[in-house]
């Protein structure tokens, strides 16, 4: 359930409580994250569950340092389109696996295949796993791709997408969760898919903010984070509830 009332403490006094609640050494927020406005850092940051996402591109990561820095979850990107694999996404999984950090697979959509072919490349290199964070959907517009800029109808994408979850849900046995960007969600989405939980993208402001008619579940907030055991900059993420509401969600929606 989505969080509506406002912080009134200052960003210090919010950094602080996080630290007790979490029992993590350190929250790892750097200058970038705070040209945020102040509300969003706190409205961020009120969500005790806090973690990440990642491909290749953040190189060797440290999950046992990750872990023990406050990373309660991870997804890693797994598969893009219908032949591409990302080349850390198996060294993450097994890592992340050992180190006790939850995890899930994510795959980056592409609009020039179907939405079932997409999901048996995800399927063929996903392994089944009892401990998995469910798998996400990635549906972004790509006008930057040299292969692909083509942005469906709402009927047309709605039906390979709905084709891709179907597909996924039946063979991991639990239903996936879309990650959805405003403009997509704005231009295709807005009133759609009310049985699945989404995964938002807001660096500016609260996502009740900026997506119409949609609750969350977990929310992207920044892209320019830091935490340790991770090189560079890194997305973090919100898990829209509280410790409590955290472990009955895994409960319930881990893979089988």
């Amino acid at each position: 359930m989505t969080d509506r009332f406002r912080l009134a403490a200052p960003v210090a006094v919010l950094l602080a409580g996080l630290l007790m609640v979490a029992g993590c050494r350190s929250t790892a927020l750097d200058a970038d994250d705070l040209g945020l406005s102040n509300l969003a850092v706190e409205r961020a940051l009120h969500y005790p569950v806090q973690g990440i996402d990642l491909s290749k591109y953040q190189g060797d990561v440290d999950w046992s340092a990750a872990r023990d820095g406050g990373v309660a979850f991870a997804w890693l990107k797994a598969t893009e389109g219908g032949d591409r694999v990302d080349s850390k996404f198996a060294e993450n999984w097994n890592a992340a696996g050992a180190a006790g950090v939850p995890r899930g697979a994510y795959h980056f959509f592409y609009h020039c295949r179907s939405g079932r072919e997409q999901a048996k490349w995800f399927i063929a290199n996903v392994p089944r796993d009892a401990a998995a964070l469910p798998p996400v959907l990635d549906v972004e517009w790509t006008p930057d791709s040299p292969t692909c800029t083509k942005r469906p109808p709402r009927d047309e994408l709605l039906r390979e997408v709905k084709d891709f979850l179907d597909t996924v849900e039946s063979h991991y046995g639990v239903k996936p969760i879309l990650y959805v960007p405003i403009d997509v969600h704005r231009d295709r989405m807005v009133g759609t898919l009310p049985n699945y939980e989404f995964w938002v993208r807001a660096v500016a402001d609260h996502p009740d903010n900026v997506y119409q008619s949609r609750r969350f579940r977990f929310w992207q907030w920044t892209a320019t984070g830091t935490v340790p055991g991770v090189k560079g900059e890194v997305d973090r993420n919100a898990f829209a509830g509280s410790k409590a509401d955290w472990v009955k969600w895994l409960k319930a929606r881990r893979a089988r």
